[in-house]
């Protein structure tokens, strides 16, 4: 039973995690540790911080990374070394700088750190995958990976211009903000060998980042065949939000769609899509499955679903990416 929980960050994912960690330990000690000097106290905790020292002081026994991502590391590298077990929002960072130091320092304290891709604990996706696994497509010829959503609709109650995701030194823009399909297409097809991207900005959108991106992937092959390519398109621009990814077999196609939580089948023999499954997904659904991961690695010490080298592996694509943007180059991923 953890009696000492600390939440870095009070922002939209912040107050998600806090709220989830009350309805887990509605005894526990839960604080808050965030930059702002405020009079009020978060609503579900029971104290607030706003110095690093005081949190570590705390003795938390997990905390919950989720301030902007130009901050994961610094902040988690000083809680980990202090023993505490970490879940860190996606992403795990938003450079590689530091990253492999703070795994060696989990590894080395035998702490648990989980990265918050949370799709992977959506029943639907996991369902595509599973499917995928069986075959039931036959050979998978092509992947096609899409997600849009329109930034100021995005948090309507939020002004677009001052959230983390509009904002370059707050590890902003679609790349990151958007790195889930990296992380799911890794978990399903492979890892990545090879990226060629283009980054840019098309909309008015008041931003410093960028609101496109452009992506074919080549995954590292398990046999002599030739090689499964992936192409993703990811946006801040799109008014029809939209997730949608599509495997396209020997067999058939099947497509997974994240907005309706459907998958779809089209047999070859077939003229229509099928619905393979549906499933009812609440908003905090993923998150607290999430949650129920960490809390059954702290007390198994297993290994989570999404690692810390698992949220490297999606930022080394990341930096590929972006090297592949400027050099108009194919760039080749570091495998670790």
């Amino acid at each position: 039973m953890l009696k000492r929980i600390l939440i870095v960050g009070y922002g939209s994912i912040g107050k998600r995690h806090l709220r989830i960690a009350r309805d887990h330990f509605p005894n526990a000690d839960i604080r808050v540790l965030r930059h702002k000097t405020v009079n009020e106290l978060p609503k579900n905790s029971d104290g607030l911080f706003t110095n690093i020292l005081d949190a570590v002081s705390f003795n938390p026994q997990i905390a919950i990374i989720a301030n902007p991502a130009t901050f994961h590391i610094q902040t988690a590298q000083t809680l980990a070394e202090a023993g505490v077990n970490l879940l860190i929002e996606k992403p795990i960072s938003s450079s590689l700088s530091g990253v492999e130091h703070l795994i060696k320092t989990v590894e080395e304290k035998s702490l648990i750190l989980l990265v918050g891709y949370n799709l992977r604990h959506l029943q639907s996706l996991q369902f595509f995958k599973e499917q995928l696994d069986k075959s039931i497509i036959g050979k998978v010829l092509s992947v096609r990976c899409e997600m849009g959503n329109y930034l100021p609709s995005w948090r309507p109650e939020c002004n677009y211009r001052n959230v983390v995701s509009a904002r370059k030194e707050l590890g902003g823009g679609v790349l990151l903000e958007l790195s889930h399909e990296l992380d799911f297409l890794r978990w399903i097809f492979g890892d990545v060998e090879w990226i060629k991207s283009t980054l840019t900005q098309q909309s008015d959108l008041d931003i410093d980042v960028e609101d496109t991106v452009h992506l074919t992937l080549g995954f590292i092959s398990k046999s002599v065949d030739n090689q499964l390519i992936a192409s993703v398109n990811l946006d801040f621009i799109r008014h029809d939000h939209t997730r949608i990814c599509t495997a396209i077999g020997e067999n058939g196609t099947l497509q997974w769609n994240g907005v309706t939580d459907q998958v779809l089948l089209y047999e070859a023999s077939s003229t229509k899509w099928n619905e393979l499954g549906s499933f009812v997904s609440k908003r905090d659904n993923s998150y607290v499955s999430e949650w129920g991961n960490f809390l059954d690695c702290l007390s198994k010490k297993e290994a989570p679903l999404v690692t810390g080298t698992d949220g490297l592996k999606v930022l080394q694509i990341i930096e590929a990416a972006r090297k592949s943007s400027k050099s108009g180059k194919k760039e080749f991923i570091i495998q670790t």
